[in-house]
Parts: structure tokens; sequence; C-alpha cells
């Protein structure tokens, strides 16, 4: 059947859809009359927290349900015809010719034991029947047209032999290979750094206009939703609840729901005194899709909440700005602009002068082996002469891509990796001339948090005994002690004590942060390093993780290390921020500077890579960073970033010295302040 020819009617409508997933524990309501549509060329967004109904909305509409799952009503009408009353090897053909979807983990939806170009030309030969050379060529052509370098060579290569954001453009490949009408995009960008979701969202941008599609863009990232879609669906406990253009959305949200998942992001905590303030965070938790629910689902976490939004089921409101909410955030007059997600400026604290960790020409080299007996093929510099001081009741942060050395340098600090050169000064010890006991006494005064909490603990411990451990190995305290202390530590981190009988596989994402938190805390350490510790978590659960962090530093005395590359979080914790780019500190300084103010280009592209939460704000001038980052093998001479940097000149090859006072910078042609 050909494509409608009227532009203004929908290319996808979704009328009345639910869903359901049968467990063996009951049935989950997944979704619950979810109406939606999307015209061709146009982005719509579809943005809320996990569990909110978003991913099985798109799985829905590709008929990818996981076992158990089934639309067990409404219409899914695609070009016109409901998916649902076809035949299943027509909707097959549909999906896989007229429609196509971009994965959350591009690793886990590539077959690791193919070859790229057999993957991506896959489509054209099962839906199209053609030939494998020409199926090839095609692959080629579109790896190429989604910015894949030698596309030619990459057809031949393994996912595992590719970066991050070279799968993703795979996928994105797989999804545009039989150039499709509609394209989802599930967290297409979730896990990548700011200057690779930028190229990301670029190039799906660029294909919509070139291919003329529609996009449903699947994210939780307010930010992503505000730069790149044409209107936004807030889902929450598998319905929607508000829907708008992106414009009207911003500036006058209605749903408390929308205007509390602003307040949570950090960049809109005001700064009151020379401290910033508090995020908000929405209490509780979504609530159990198996159970029967009356009223506003939002209700129970709701501040504005009545009696009647907890008996009365509203419906969302008609017009070009839907909600569902009894008692909606008063509508802002087009002439008004929302100022909340732009905290004022303030002077940078100073900081104490005894630094508790010194870290000097810091160096961190690894043999790098290939071949089929492993032989050493050279040297991985990950960390190349880095320097910083952390001081008490301080939170220094580090910035930079995947492959910068930050995480490389937050584990030599804590011991787990051993440095190639350069000192570790804790409480003015020299961690290398320290013997085995010392150095592990210097060990409880510094502890790591890791990324991924669940990954990092035992699954066949449970908590009493994750958190009993650290001391038993340290041989602090008898064990009626160390119960004392693994019951302050819950307090602390405002978790039950009943936790402790629990796994860790029975708790949520932000539950497992709060544990990893308390694990660090109970040898009470002066510095924690905090490796991506909130990256993973919806921006409810991370305001909730982010303000614990400061509150516990000012009851504790704590100082961090916060490693992100999210530059709006670390801007929100950090005193002083440090960037990393390829091994190296390129730019430090006063967290309002650095952001504010930054001096070097690389900073400044990082900067203007991270999508605003605020639609109305002008377009400017900005950096971008281009290309892949260079092999730590082979690292340029001079300037590591002179390869991707649009100010580079020949000067460059030589390489520029940290300068400057408390905001210092490396670089040739640094930007004016």
């Amino acid at each position: 059947m050909s494509a409608p020819t009227d532009p203004t009617e929908p290319l996808l409508r979704l009328r009345h859809v639910s869903t359901d997933i049968a467990l063996r524990r009951g049935v989950v309501h997944a979704l619950d009359d979810v109406n939606l549509e999307v015209r061709q060329g146009e982005t719509l967004g579809v943005v809320g927290e996990s569990g909110s109904g978003k991913t099985m909305t798109a799985l829905s509409v590709m008929g990818l349900l996981p076992p158990g799952g089934d639309v067990v009503g409404g219409e899914i009408l695609f070009e016109g015809r409901d998916l649902r009353s076809l035949p299943p090897a027509e909707v097959r053909r549909i999906r896989g010719v007229r429609m196509g979807m971009v994965f959350q983990d591009p690793l886990t939806s590539l077959n690791p034991t193919m070859r790229i170009g057999t993957q991506v030309a896959e489509p054209l030969r099962v839906h199209q029947g053609v030939g494998k050379a020409e199926a090839r060529e095609r692959a080629v052509e579109i790896l190429r047209r989604v910015g894949m370098p030698r596309a030619d060579k990459i057809v031949d290569a393994y996912p595992h032999q590719l970066s991050g954001g070279m799968r993703q453009r795979v996928v994105i490949a797989m999804a545009l290979v039989c150039s499709p009408r509609l394209l989802i995009a599930d967290e297409p960008t979730t896990a990548l750094d700011v200057t690779t979701q930028r190229q990301i969202l670029e190039l799906i941008d660029d294909l919509r206009e070139e291919f003329a599609m529609a996009v449903v863009l699947v994210t939780h990232d307010l930010g992503v939703i505000a730069s790149r879609a044409d209107r936004v669906a807030v889902m929450y406990a598998g319905r929607v609840v508000e829907s708008a253009t992106t414009a009207e959305l911003f500036r006058s949200p209605r749903h408390r729901y929308t205007e509390a998942l602003m307040e949570a992001l950090p960049g809109s905590a005001s700064r009151e005194n020379g401290s910033r303030g508090r995020l908000y965070s929405i209490p509780g938790l979504p609530p159990d899709l198996s159970r029967p629910m009356t009223g506003c689902r939002f209700a129970p976490r709701c501040r504005f909440a009545t009696e009647a939004c907890r008996t009365t089921d509203v419906a969302l409101s008609a017009g070009e700005h839907g909600h569902a909410c009894l008692h909606p955030v008063e509508p802002v007059q087009a002439s008004s602009a929302r100022v909340t997600l732009v905290p004022p400026e303030e002077p940078p604290s100073e900081p104490a002068a005894e630094a508790i960790l010194s870290v000097r020409e810091l160096v961190k080299d690894y043999e790098a082996t290939g071949g089929g007996l492993r032989r050493a093929s050279g040297r991985v510099s990950a960390v190349a002469g880095v320097s910083f001081d952390v001081h008490p009741g301080e939170t220094f942060g580090l910035v930079g891509e995947s492959g910068c050395g930050k995480s490389t340098v937050g584990r030599l600090v804590v011991g787990l990796e051993e440095p190639s050169g350069g000192r570790i000064v804790v409480d003015g010890a020299d961690i290398a001339t320290l013997d085995r006991r010392e150095r592990r006494r210097m060990h409880r005064q510094v502890q790591l948090m890791f990324q991924d909490s669940y990954a990092a603990m035992n699954p066949r411990m449970r908590i009493d005994a994750i958190l009993t451990e650290p001391l038993e190995i340290q041989r602090v305290d008898d064990p009626a002690t160390r119960r004392r202390r693994v019951a302050t530590l819950l307090d602390q981190v405002g978790l039950s004590r009943r936790v402790l009988e629990r796994y860790p596989h029975e708790f949520s994402g932000g539950q497992l942060q709060r544990i990893g938190l308390a694990r660090s805390l109970a040898l009470r350490p002066r510095l924690i390093v905090g490796d991506e510790p909130v990256s993973a978590l919806d921006v409810s659960i991370q305001a909730q993780v982010l303000n614990l962090m400061r509150d516990l530093q000012r009851e504790l005395g704590l100082s961090y290390v916060f490693i992100s590359h999210d530059l709006s979080v670390v801007d929100y914790m950090s005193d002083r921020i440090g960037v990393m780019y390829l091994g190296k500190l390129v730019e430090v300084g006063p967290a309002h500077d650095v952001v504010r103010a930054a001096r070097h280009p690389y900073t400044q592209a990082l900067i203007d890579a991270v999508p605003s939460a605020d639609p109305g704000l002008a377009p400017r001038e900005s950096i971008a960073i281009r290309g892949e980052l260079p092999s730590a093998v082979n690292p340029p001479t001079g300037c590591r970033f002179r390869t991707r940097c649009p100010l580079a000149e020949e000067i460059c090859e030589s390489e520029p010295p940290l300068t400057g006072g408390a905001h210092q910078v490396a670089c040739h042609f640094p930007l004016r302040s």
C-alpha cells in the first residue's frame, strides 16, 4: 500500500493502546490507554522516568514485546493501517522496510560473531531479496552516510573492535538501510559522551530531513528533548500525562510531574548566599503496575495532591497542550520566560590551604598487546603528567570524554592501580613510601564509589555482609560495634534497617547507589572518589543521590573527587573542576569560571555539546569536536587536542604548559574570558 499523500495526516497514530506483560507473579499493565501521533518529517520526544512506559510504547509499535507481552487493546495505525489487524508476515515486512528502530545498547543489539557489513546488509537480503555483492555495496554506502570513517574497512570488522559512538552509527545504519518512513530511537545517546551524543543527535536530524522520516525519540534526558524534538509526550506509570509542542511544554509545563522533573535538573538549583541550593527530589518510587490503581497515578508522590487526586481518574485534556492533572501549574504568559534552569553567577569560594590529597605528575602507562601470541605492541598512555590538589570539605570534579583517563586517575588515587610515575600524597604521606601495613591503614581514608553499584557487589551476599565486609577486612572494632556502625550507615543514607536481610538484585538503581555510598563510608574516610556515581540514574533519582552526597559532605566533612562526563552535574557538585583530554589536564579552575568562562577550546566544546533544557535560549556560534578520539597508543605530539581543534596551528605541535593562577589552561590560543 502506498504512503498517504496528505502530509498533515499522522504517519503513526496510537489510539487507546494498552499493553500487558504476563509474569509468573501476575500481569503488569505496562501501558494503559496511550494516545500518541507523529507526522512525516516530525520528531516526537517521549520522556519520563524508568518504568514510565516509554520503551514499552516503542516495542508495542514495533511488535518486539518481551515474552508474555501483548497489546491487549487499542489501535496502532501506521500509514493508515492498523498493525494489530494485519497478518504477522505483513507486520514483519513493514517492520523491516517501513519502520526502523535504534536500540539503547548498541553492543547487545549487534551479533558479536558477525561482521558489521553482514549485519547492516541483512535487512536488504531478508526483506528486499538483494544479492550479497549489492547488499555489501549498499551497506558501505549507508555507513558512509551516517558518518562512519573508513566505511569500506569497517564492514569487515566485528562489533567489539569499534568504539561506542561507532557502534551507535552502525545500529542507525541498520535501521536506515531500507529507507524507512519512521525511525524509533530508544535512548540512543544514554551511554555516550556529550560530544559523541551531539554528533549522533545531529546525524539523526540530518537523516530525518534527507529521508523525510518521522522520528520518535525516547529518552529520560530533558535537554535532548528540548534541543531536538518538535513535540513532547510526558509519560508516567504507563500513561501520557502531558503533551504539547516542545517550546510550550518547557516554557509552561502544566502537569505536576513534568514540573517536578524540571526542578530535579542540576541546572535548576538556585544559588543563594554563595552556596548551591538543593535539587527538588521526587519522593517515593513509581507505582507497581501489576496492582490495581485508582485516581492519579502520580498522587502518592505529588506535593500538591488532594483527596480528589487519589480517587479521580483524570483523562488527558484535549487541545494542543493536553495534561491530566486536577491541580495543574498555572500557565505562564507568552511574554514571560522561565529562568529557573539558568543559575545566577556567584564568585568562587576559596578552598582551605592544606590539601588532603595532592597528586603530582601522575603517569600511568599500560602495555598494549596484539597478535595471536599477545606480543607487546606498544604503550598505552592513559595518564600523562596529571597534577591537582583536593582540600578538606572540597569537591574536585574531573570531566572529559570516555578514554580521557579520568577513571584511571580515580583508580590510581584509591590504590586499585599502581602508577607508572609521579606522586600521590594523602594527608602528607606519599603512598609510594609506605609499607604494606601503613598503606592499608591509609586506604581507610580514601574510598571509591562505583558507577555500577550492582556490579560492584557480590550478588550472593546479603546487604549486612556487604556493609560489614570493609570493617572485617580492616579489622576495625568488634562484631557488636560493627553491627551498630552498619545501622548508623543505613540511617545516614536514608535506608531502612530491614534492607540488611535482602540481596542486591532486590533493589532499584537509586537504592543500590545509596548502599554503595554507605559501603564507601563504612571506614569513616576523609576522601571519596565517585566514578560516574549518578550517570545511570533517572533525573529524579539522580537528584536524591546528589542531595544525599552534599548533605553527608557537610555533616561529615567529606572531600570528593567527582568523576563524570556530565558537565551540568559536575558544575552542581564541584568547587573546582579539572578537564581531561587523552591523559592530560587541559584546564583547571573554580567550577564557576571553568563552566561560564572556559579558556580551553576543548572545554568550550564540551560545554557547547551539552543539550540545554531550555529551548528558548538563542542559538550561538559554538565549537564542535569532530572525529574520533586519537589512540592513546600513539597520541598526537604537542597538544594532544590539536588534531580535533578548530583553532590549531603549527605551534600546537609543541606541548603547552598548564599555566595561570587559580584558573589554569594548557593552550597556545586560550579563549578570552
